[in-house]
């Protein structure tokens, strides 16, 4: 079976617009979606066109005592202007809470240095990446800890002594619970993201279906809005981050709820409130649980995938392009995963600068255990190359499971992670054209 599948242009459907601790693979095989986040609006258009890539294992978790180092990494990296790795592992570290760590290269090869080992008082179980602020420091989320056991916002602040950590807002159901999903932060330093449970009781008593909130810096602290609260009908149980458009409006997925397969969400901010309108309910056929967030073109199109459904008789997901016409969004399906290609998504997706995007998937692919792809586009169709297949080196030493989506640099070399494989506990990994 070819690698490459091309799909018709012809395959779109009319979107109706209504307003209104177990292993991390267990976990994400359940319920969990881990999107790099990015710390303004729209996709960001990255160079390079990677056509046959190769891996290069710059870390592998686990290798000191006990794993301090971190183990189990279920999101994916930012880079700074120095070309240094920044990211989370769910568990591991001092405490076996997950860590944030920095991975930097030289000459000798690259250095993992341990930011700060979570302690479950100040969070546990970073399942989303970070973004970073101008003055460098770094915010995300963890999916429990705190205050009230249902994860925190957090800031790490570097010093000439060190990283410092912040507990920015502690979730307590009402407010969120359960925030997989990283943060984006506006113009005005404002912090953006989405918890899987929680806030509307009347979703799902007890536990709601999960919130889309923003964290204020008032000078004296943070101070969190609830901005909606899902209620199965326009939603539920978001596992991704946000994205924000130049207008200001917020744009996500939803694993559930519309019709029952999960949708696509904008949030629009009014006088009254924010408003919030499902683009695109998917019905199985068209996707199945949209885990990962999406992206946007120069165009206004939103990119994304979806963990499973499609036309194909095994359903193994779709990258899923949306776009907005007089008649409401118009879904297009640019692929449908056939395993060997790649199946079962649970990251978002980049472009570059070609206009070509990439990915990973969680299984498929040769080994089974995962792939890195490019979704590029012709006057044929739009084709998927597998870039790479994880587990094809002994005992999985390239990795295994990717849950998270990649990066880019100038040059064009992708960076990623896989939550198994390399000494057992996940790897960081470069892929060069």
């Amino acid at each position: 079976m070819s690698n490459k599948y091309p799909v018709s242009d012809d395959n779109t459907k009319i979107a109706k617009e209504t307003d209104g601790d177990t292993s991390m693979r267990n976990l994400l095989l359940g319920r969990l979606s881990a999107l790099p986040a990015a710390v303004l609006m729209v996709v960001a258009i990255v160079s390079g066109r990677p056509a046959a890539a190769t891996e290069n294992v710059l870390y592998s978790f686990c290798s000191q005592t006990n794993c301090t180092d971190g183990a189990s990494p279920a999101a994916g990296l930012i880079m700074d202007a120095a070309g240094n790795l920044y990211g989370t592992t769910y568990e591991g570290g001092q405490y076996g809470h997950g860590v944030v760590f920095e991975l930097s290269s030289s000459s000798a090869g690259s250095t993992e240095t341990v930011l700060h080992s979570f302690d479950n008082s100040d969070g546990a179980g970073p399942a989303a990446g970070l973004i970073m602020d101008a003055a460098g420091n770094l915010y995300g989320t963890t999916t429990a800890g705190g205050q009230y056991g249902s994860g925190v916002a957090f800031e790490l602040s570097p010093s000439s002594t060190g990283w410092t950590e912040t507990v920015l807002h502690s979730f307590n159901n009402s407010d969120g619970t359960y925030p997989y999903a990283g943060l984006i932060m506006d113009a005005a330093g404002d912090l953006y993201g989405t918890t899987y449970e929680g806030g509307n009781l009347a979703c799902n008593a007890p536990y709601g279906c999960g919130v889309v909130f923003e964290l204020t810096n008032t000078g004296s602290g943070w101070e969190e809005n609830v901005l909606h609260s899902f209620d199965d009908s326009d939603g539920a149980y978001p596992e991704a981050a946000l994205i924000m458009g130049e207008a200001g409006n917020l744009y996500g997925t939803t694993g559930k709820g519309g019709n029952a397969f999960g949708l696509v969400f904008e949030l629009t901010k009014a006088r009254s409130g924010w408003k919030e309108k499902v683009l695109f309910s998917f019905d199985q056929t068209d996707g199945f649980a949209p885990w990962a967030g999406v992206i946007m073109d120069t165009a206004g199109r939103l990119y994304g995938t979806t963990n499973s459904g499609g036309p194909n008789e095994n359903g193994y997901g779709v990258v899923f392009r949306l776009s907005p016409s007089t008649a409401g969004w118009m879904e297009t399906s640019l692929l449908n995963f056939n395993y060997i290609d790649g199946a079962n998504p649970v990251a978002g997706l980049i472009m570059g600068a070609a206009g070509d995007l990439y990915g990973t998937t969680f299984a498929g692919g040769k080994a089974s255990s995962g792939v890195v792809f490019r979704l590029s586009h012709s006057s044929t169709g739009w084709k998927a190359t597998v870039l790479h297949s994880f587990c094809s080196q002994t005992n999985c030493a390239d990795g295994e499971y990717p849950d998270a989506g990649v990066i880019m640099d100038t040059a064009g070399n992708l960076y990623g992670t896989t939550e198994n494989g390399g000494n057992g506990q996940g790897v960081v990994f470069e892929l060069t054209p």
